[in-house]
């Protein structure tokens, strides 16, 4: 089973060309439920072939997150904000379809909901191209009222990381993170420390241990030096999707186990990051943590090597 399927949605979905010479139009407000499939099928808990697997007593057993959140489609690269009330998420309606016909199909993207009196609210789409411009964004990652995201979108080859600015009730602004980290650093998804002094990512670059490693850049007077791989971490098979908890002492990331990607955590001891430790086994993937330590999550429902859709999953913590 090749991993990229497994791991990530929006990885594998969205190698895009820098521009598909598709129309452009204006992007229509469209709800997920006109575009999921009529013959997809909710999965429930109770029907799924391979529930993800606690591996940590830190936590209650993982449920899928309440409310209008999950859908029959693909909910995928979750995001949440340290004080847990805000969820950001990636939404395509349709796992199995080509990229090009999740360009414009209205609904794959960004979303976000807001934890109101503790219910989540309906998601809304983060739109993030300008009118008339074709793009496909995910991966998000927010930090205050900076949002970085990786998007396949005109004028640009591949994947790339981009930033945009909270503005009002949206965002604007965007801008290319720039070649030195798309081109000689090969940043895929991404994470900066609650200081802003420090950026992990994955990366393919020469220098691993073999295909992605977790590597980290320290930013001084203003600028993100040369990375160093976080030796502690990787391994020869694919590590990735980091995760840095608030106070700095845990990196949260992904490694395949027994066939599946698979949650781990690293602790940090006198600076050092120490080996890492199993939590969450079985299409598990892409973990963040709200400053209480309650970890959400992406899983993946597969049968007969196809996925079906993902749903956000929740373990609280203890």
């Amino acid at each position: 089973m090749d991993n990229k399927l497994v791991i990530c949605i929006f990885l594998f979905s969205a190698m895009l060309l820098g521009g598909f010479g598709c129309e452009k139009k204006e992007t229509p407000v469209i709800a997920r439920s006109e575009k999921i499939p009529q013959s997809a099928v909710k999965i429930s808990p109770q029907a799924d072939l391979s529930p993800p697997i606690l591996h940590s007593k830190e936590f209650d057993m993982p449920v899928p997150v309440s409310g209008p959140i999950n859908t029959a489609g693909a909910e995928d690269s979750p995001f949440i904000t340290p004080d847990g009330n805000t969820l950001y998420f990636f939404f395509t309606p349709d796992p199995n379809i080509p990229a090009e016909k999740q360009l414009n199909d209205g609904v794959t993207g960004i979303y976000v909901s807001e934890n109101v009196n503790g219910k989540w609210s309906e998601p809304k789409r983060v739109i993030l191209e300008r009118p008339g411009e074709s793009a496909l964004d995910g991966c998000e990652f927010v930090k205050g009222d900076v949002m970085w995201f990786c998007s396949a979108r005109e004028g640009y080859t591949g994947i790339n990381l981009f930033t945009a600015k909270k503005i009002n009730n949206g965002w604007g602004g965007v801008k290319y993170a720039g070649d030195v980290l798309m081109k000689d650093y090969q940043v895929g998804e991404m994470h900066i420390t609650a200081d802003g002094n420090e950026m992990y990512f994955h990366s393919p670059q020469a220098g691993g241990k073999g295909q992605l490693d977790i590597w980290v850049m320290k930013k001084v007077n203003d600028e993100w030096q040369a990375p160093e791989n976080v030796t502690a971490v990787n391994t020869a098979e694919n590590d990735g999707w980091p995760f840095i908890s608030e106070d700095g002492n845990e990196l949260w990331f992904l490694r395949t186990y027994r066939g599946s990607p698979a949650i781990f955590r690293s602790k940090k001891a006198d600076g050092v990051w120490q080996k890492p430790e199993l939590i969450v086994s079985q299409f598990a993937g892409e973990p963040t943590l709200d400053r209480a330590g309650n970890m959400y999550f992406v899983h993946h429902y597969y049968k007969n090597g196809k996925m079906l859709e993902a749903d956000i999953y929740m373990a609280r913590k203890k």
